[in-house]
């Protein structure tokens, strides 16, 4: 079998969508499959894969590249990429990642286009939610996460209360957090607050916590490789994930979870899939419902999460099972 993964982002490029693709691509070269990327995103040297990365490619490269490939996978649906399968027709595999509309809820004319280009394709949907937002079937094969990374340490003194893991932007709802530590102050508990990740709503929240005298509970560490990410998991007890939007998977979930923290996110589209039976969820935006939890994990009347169901949530979200689950649906589309 040979695939043709066409990702517009891709490595050096940092983001869900780049994460998941390079972890597909590198379980199925080692499940024995040919596997070739094609990328907008150029290179920055140093780069090594176990699998040919196209760049920038040519009109002519990329119609050769379709007469190699079985298969034609779009790690979600690129109005740029989609010509050169008009030419040459092969199997076209749509992975959707993500939702087809704007921000606030509006359904621009690319959207549409994309949403219309699913009744031509076979799809694949990272999450129940995302299933649920296409107009026409869809079998649903939830993320994997880089289990040679994020793992249990037991050399780690968990000593550390709450962290944050993602880009400072409004809608990932760090100010909730925030504002979750007033009351919690006020009942007594001071939680230490680490936030890993950048954005252009960081100086905002610097402001807030210094304005609300937080400075001693909340430390901004900026973005971290994944290795350091995952040992800092390992030093905390509760990761937190309060998205006001609505998240299409959340992989950081499965991160949090396979380092042994207690997961608390919002629940509105799949990162309750991601968290599933391992950790408590809260309505998107609510406030008081958050400071709540917190209060409950920080006071242990929060119950953890059951360990046999922990691991059987994380062996479904290994690279190993994902990557044959995509290849017995590749299979069933050539037979």
């Amino acid at each position: 079998m040979k695939l043709l993964i066409y990702s517009p982002r891709f490595a050096p490029s940092v983001g869900g969508v780049e994460m998941v693709t390079e972890i597909l691509a590198r379980e199925w070269v080692r499940l024995g499959v040919g596997v070739k990327v094609v990328s907008q995103t150029p290179a920055t040297g140093g780069e090594t894969f176990p699998f040919e990365v196209f760049r920038q490619p040519t009109p002519r490269q990329l119609l050769s590249l379709l007469h190699w490939c079985d298969i034609f996978i779009h790690s979600c649906i690129s109005l740029k990429g989609i010509w050169p399968n008009l030419l040459v027709r092969k199997p076209w595999v749509c992975i959707h990642h993500t939702w087809y509309r704007r921000p606030n809820g509006k359904v621009a004319i690319p959207d549409w286009l994309k949403l219309q280009l699913t009744h031509q394709a076979y799809n694949i949907s990272v999450s129940r939610a995302i299933a649920a937002h296409l107009p026409t079937s869809s079998q649903v094969i939830e993320n994997p996460y880089r289990d040679d990374i994020f793992y249990e340490r037991g050399d780690r003194k968990r000593d550390r209360g709450l962290i944050y893991v993602g880009r400072l932007v409004s809608d990932k709802g760090v100010d909730l957090l925030l504002n979750a530590l007033l009351p919690l102050k006020q009942q007594g508990l001071t939680p230490h607050l680490t936030i890993i990740g950048t954005g252009e709503a960081e100086p905002q929240l610097r402001h807030f916590v210094q304005t609300h005298h937080l400075t001693p509970q909340v430390e901004f560490l900026g973005t971290q490789p994944p290795h350091q990410v995952a040992q800092l998991l390992n030093t905390h007890q509760i990761l937190v994930i309060p998205s006001r939007w609505q998240e299409p998977f959340g992989i950081v979930a499965l991160e949090g979870i396979a380092c042994g923290c207690a997961v608390v996110g919002s629940q509105g589209g799949g990162l309750k899939d991601a968290i599933g039976d391992c950790g408590v969820t809260f309505l998107n935006g609510d406030q008081q419902q958050l400071t709540q939890i917190l209060a409950n994990h920080l006071t242990k009347k929060q119950k953890p999460a059951n360990k046999d169901k922990l691991n059987a949530h994380l062996q479904q979200h290994q690279p190993t099972p994902v990557a044959q689950a995509y290849l017995q649906r590749f299979r069933t589309i050539l037979s």
